[in-house]
């Protein structure tokens, strides 16, 4: 070869290769690992056409995601051990968003949880080890804990309603609101589906049925539901600038058990009068003040591990960042050493391989704050 490239071939072990791979497989694609499968981190798409894309049609998207279903007489007892707000009053039908904190009040992971019948839920996490924190804490109640072999496709963007309501024959109506779930008919299949998204726009969750699922008819009936909006198919490049912008926050970068809720900007997830939930008794003690902010930037992209200082003393890292289109500059969020208050200061903005510019630290998210875009639909 006339360059430094190679070609290797790896051996993923366990790691799964998602059942649509072959649907959108071309050569410039980059696969990551998360939750013990690969996802598309880049399709060799140009980043701010797919964020266009995003915001002004649709976008389809496959994710790593991996759910946990949680079944038995103790369900809702057992999931109020593990996550910090009371569940008993999550309808049939509906989402909330939970965290999991440590015995020591340190935030173990985030996600989506599914109540589909009275004593089913199914938990929707994009990567940890969740499942084992599970199997370490369900002794005494009468749960049984299953993997439905479930692949998770995000459709996402201002158009995904239509397409939705296209390829479900009308089912999917505007009255399938925010954080609703429920089962319906793709396409002659039958698969469960969430009102909610990793981009802080309009957006559905699809989870196939394991063997049930016919992914390439799915894929492809999606897709041809989906071509008169132009709808796209969207990696993990794209996504991560407008989640970043949303305000939505990755676990194991972002925040880790090091890492309170109040410290993370999380403690309205955290519901003190619910007993007994894994991590309350620390939570009890007076908060720690927060530390992880987001970040503007007018002159360069920061990346995960650029450092930020105050004059001459280092105050804080950047988890990630992305150059946004909709703001005309670049985004992140920046993990401070000790609290303080951050926003609205200008500090120094450190990149080994990029230079030094400052930056505006701000409270995340970046626009949108009531989230009415998620909220909205705006049919044709």
């Amino acid at each position: 070869m006339s360059d430094s490239r190679r070609i290797f071939q790896v051996y993923a072990g366990s790691t799964e290769l998602s059942p649509f791979h072959k649907c959108y497989a071309n050569s410039a694609i980059v696969l990551r690992s998360a939750a013990g499968r690969l996802f598309v981190h880049d399709n060799g798409e140009d980043p701010s056409k797919a964020y266009w894309a995003l915001r002004r049609e649709a976008a389809l998207f496959d994710v790593p995601e991996r759910p946990i279903e949680i079944n038995g007489p103790d369900a809702v007892l057992f999931l109020e051990l593990i996550f910090a707000r009371p569940l008993k009053d999550l309808k049939i039908g509906r989402a909330r968003y939970v965290v999991a904190c440590t015995h020591d009040g340190g935030l173990f992971a985030d996600g989506i949880l599914l109540r589909l019948g009275a004593t089913r839920f199914w938990f929707v996490h994009p990567d940890g080890e969740l499942d084992t924190w599970f199997l370490a804490h369900r002794f005494g109640f009468d749960v049984t804990l299953t993997d439905p072999q479930s692949r998770v496709l995000q459709l996402q963007g201002p158009h995904s309603f239509e397409v939705m309501r296209s390829v479900s024959s009308g089912a999917i109506t505007a009255d399938f609101g925010y954080f609703h779930c429920g089962v319906f008919d793709l396409d002659g299949q039958k698969l469960l589906i969430s009102r909610t998204g990793w981009t802080g726009e309009l957006g559905y969750e699809i989870y196939t049925q394991g063997d049930d699922t016919d992914c390439p008819r799915l894929w492809n009936a999606l897709m041809e539901a989906g071509a008169p909006s132009r709808m796209i198919f969207g990696s993990m490049q794209s996504m991560n600038i407008r989640r970043i912008e949303a305000g939505i926050l990755d676990s194991g970068s972002d925040f880790d058990s090091s890492m309170t809720p109040s410290e993370v900007g999380l403690d309205k997830f955290v519901d003190l009068t619910n007993d007994g939930f894994i991590g309350r008794e620390a939570l009890l003690a007076p908060p720690r003040g927060r530390r992880l902010f987001g970040l503007l930037c007018r002159d360069l992209i920061p990346s995960g591990g650029c450092e930020l200082f105050d004059g001459d003393e280092p105050v804080g890292v950047v988890t990630t960042g992305a150059y946004s289109p909709y703001l005309k500059m670049a985004v992140g969020y920046v993990r401070f050493a000790a609290a303080g208050d951050w926003p609205t200061r200008t500090l120094s903005l450190h990149c080994a391989d990029k230079g030094e510019a400052q930056c505006e630290i701000v409270n995340p998210p970046f626009y949108d704050r009531e989230k009415k875009i998620p909220r909205t639909i705006v049919s044709s």
